[in-house]
């Protein structure tokens, strides 16, 4: 699967993905058709390169050369449509044959800065020497390009006579034959080179692919450096020390709020988590499902130390509202959803987050469905999380649990505007079949309709 199809419905994916600072076009499309990979030895491969990538953005003594490379980057052009003309046999006009010769120039002048900041082997550039000569018969060294008098014996005297005509005000009809054989020249000149072009076309994709995938590789290098981001290791398991949700942490970070990272460790097979509501347990799901999807796209995560099982796709039920607006309730939207990830877990091995499934139904199927879904699951070699509210569900599956409020957490007055504040999100290990009850609490705090909360009390009795 591409980076283009999993952001699709996954904006925390997405805001990492809009948050790295791509220089052109060219490099944007080399991100999107990145790819989720699950073969370790090429993950290893791609996090080396990212390793000399951040080691040479952080090079201050040769900064120069790295301001150059990002300027070479940033006057890199999306050139498919040129190079699929010239593969197939069509001739290019004048403007294309700049924009080769621009690219053999700007592959030069970006192989020099590589090669100044130790990148080399790690951004190795073909060579553009030939295709360049070829649009540079003069030999001026420079990026410009026209039909030169040099490629064709015709064209000097040919075109001293049209601007001695055009100067003086001489016979149109003249200047109109004249113009008709420039035109006639020059576009056997173009057909002419891009004949001699032809052969060097891999060449030229493979330097404006590179130049893309470097502008690529900077980006996550320069990600990676401005949110502290760590290279996981791969491993049996999954765990994360101070995971933490980029999106959520800026948020708070704009409003001066506490953002506390969780501590987590998953293996095969199910693991519940419970907490009261406003306790996290969607955030931490959809954390570890971007941390997962970075890590296998080639990128670092955000945690101080990560380990990474491989997995074959991240599965989850948590999505937009796409499916009600398309006319379905939301348990029928949740259903579905989950449908697809028990069959796509009978056949691949996954990272499976399901966030509080059969919430919208009644009670007795809810729970119901969620014991189906656990026994289901717990089978399966994929690591699931499943976050839930209903207790004494009769498996023995691992559970986690929010610690949840802590009233003595902050020195400040417990408000509705300052609850968020007072919850330790830290997750402990859980050995009972029970749910927390604070729905009450939360409602008392929040300062809701005091009979309410009083008649709910005495049924609880």
């Amino acid at each position: 699967m591409k980076i283009k199809d999993l952001i699709k419905n996954d904006a925390g994916f997405q805001y990492i993905i809009d948050s790295m600072d791509l220089m052109s076009a060219a490099g944007r499309n080399a991100m999107l058709n990145g790819t989720f990979c699950s073969d370790g030895a090429t993950l290893e491969a791609e996090w080396d390169r990212l390793d000399e990538a951040i080691r040479a953005t952080n090079d201050i003594p040769n900064r120069r050369y790295y301001i150059d490379l990002r300027h070479c980057l940033m006057c890199l052009h999306d050139l498919g449509g040129t190079f699929s003309s010239l593969a197939n046999h069509m001739p290019l006009n004048e403007v294309e044959l700049f924009e080769i010769k621009s690219l053999c120039a700007l592959s030069r002048s970006a192989s020099s800065a590589i090669e100044g900041l130790g990148l080399s082997p790690t951004l190795p550039l073909p060579d553009c020497s030939q295709p360049f000569a070829i649009l540079d018969p003069d030999r001026t060294g420079i990026a410009n390009f026209y039909i030169y008098d040099s490629y064709d014996p015709e064209l000097p005297a040919l075109r001293r006579k049209l601007n001695a005509l055009q100067t003086s005000g001489g016979d149109p009809v003249r200047i109109s034959e004249l113009l008709a054989r420039q035109n006639e020249i020059q576009n056997s000149v173009c057909i002419r080179l891009s004949d001699e072009l032809r052969p060097w076309t891999d060449t030229l994709v493979k330097t404006m692919e590179q130049m893309a995938y470097a502008d690529f590789l900077l980006a996550r290098a320069e990600l990676a450096i401005r949110w502290n981001l760590v290279r996981p290791a791969l491993g049996s398991a999954t765990s994360y020390r101070a995971l933490f949700n980029p999106r959520v942490r800026q948020r708070n970070e704009e409003l001066h709020l506490r953002y506390q990272p969780v501590d987590i460790a998953l293996n095969d097979g199910v693991c519940l988590i419970t907490g009261a509501n406003m306790a996290g347990k969607t955030v931490l799901l959809k954390s570890i499902g971007t941390a997962q999807m970075m890590a296998q796209c080639g990128m670092y995560v955000p945690a101080e130390e990560a380990t990474v099982r491989l997995v074959e796709g991240v599965a989850t039920s948590i999505g937009d509202d796409q499916d009600e607006m398309n006319g379905l309730s939301s348990y029928a939207s949740e259903i579905i959803k989950i449908s697809h990830i028990l069959e796509a877990c009978r056949n691949s091995n996954l990272l499976v987050l399901i966030d509080e499934p059969a919430r919208t139904t009644n009670p007795v199927e809810g729970k119901a469905l969620v014991q189906a879904i656990i026994k289901i699951l717990e089978h399966q070699p994929s690591i699931t999380l499943i976050t839930t509210h209903y207790g004494q569900l009769g498996t023995a599956c691992r559970r986690l649990r929010v610690k949840g409020f802590v009233e003595d957490m902050e020195n400040i007055p417990l408000t509705p505007q300052s609850i968020n504040r007072f919850i330790d999100y830290s997750l402990t290990e859980d050995q009972s079949d029970n749910v927390p009850h604070e729905a009450l609490r939360i409602a008392s705090i929040l300062q809701c309709d005091t009979e309410m909360i009083a008649l709910a009390q005495e049924s609880l009795k």
